[in-house]
C-alpha cells in the first residue's frame, strides 16, 4: 500500500508573505497600471518633497500626460510606438515593450499638490511635489482676572 503525504497547510506560508506585500504596498499608497507597456516607476521623499520617477524611453515629451484628478489620484499615461516597420526584415527578437500605458498613484494628503512640477530628461521623467508644513501649534492668550 503506497502512503501519500498531505500537508494542509503547504503553500499557507507563500499566501502570508503575499499578503503582508500587498499590506505594505497599502501603506505606501496604491498604485494601478493598465495597459500593454508599462514604465517603471520609482517614488521617494525627503523631508520637503515627494518625487515619482519613470522610465520613459524612446518617448517624446508630447506623447506623455500627467493628471491629477480627485481623491489624489496622480495619472501618468501615454503611447510608446514601435517605430516605422520595415517589410524586408525579419524580427529574430523583440525584448522591447510597445503600446499604450496608463500609472494611477494615490498621493498621500500631505503634499501642496499646487507645487507639483515634472521634467523629463533622457528617457526618465521626475515629478517634484512639494510637501506641505505643519500647520503651527495654536496658542490662545487667556487674560487672568
Amino acid at each position: 500500500m503506497t502512503m501519500l503525504r498531505f500537508d494542509p497547510f503547504r503553500g499557507f506560508e507563500t499566501m502570508m508573505k503575499k499578503m503582508s506585500e500587498v499590506a505594505a504596498d497599502l501603506e505606501r499608497g496604491v498604485v494601478i497600471e493598465k495597459g500593454s507597456f508599462a514604465p517603471r516607476v520609482d517614488i521617494y521623499e525627503d523631508d520637503a518633497n515627494m518625487y515619482l520617477n519613470a522610465e520613459l524611453a524612446g518617448l517624446k515629451r508630447e506623447d506623455i500626460s500627467i493628471k491629477l484628478n480627485e481623491g489624489n489620484v496622480l495619472v501618468l499615461s501615454g503611447k510608446k510606438d514601435r517605430g516605422e516597420e520595415d517589410e524586408k526584415r525579419t524580427i529574430v527578437r523583440n525584448e522591447r515593450s510597445f503600446g499604450e500605458f496608463s500609472r494611477s498613484v494615490v498621493l498621500p494628503d500631505n503634499l501642496d499638490l499646487d507645487s507639483i512640477k515634472a521634467s523629463y530628461r533622457d528617457g526618465v521623467l521626475e515629478i517634484k511635489i512639494s510637501k506641505k508644513l505643519p500647520d503651527p501649534p495654536k496658542e490662545i492668550n487667556i487674560s487672568i482676572d
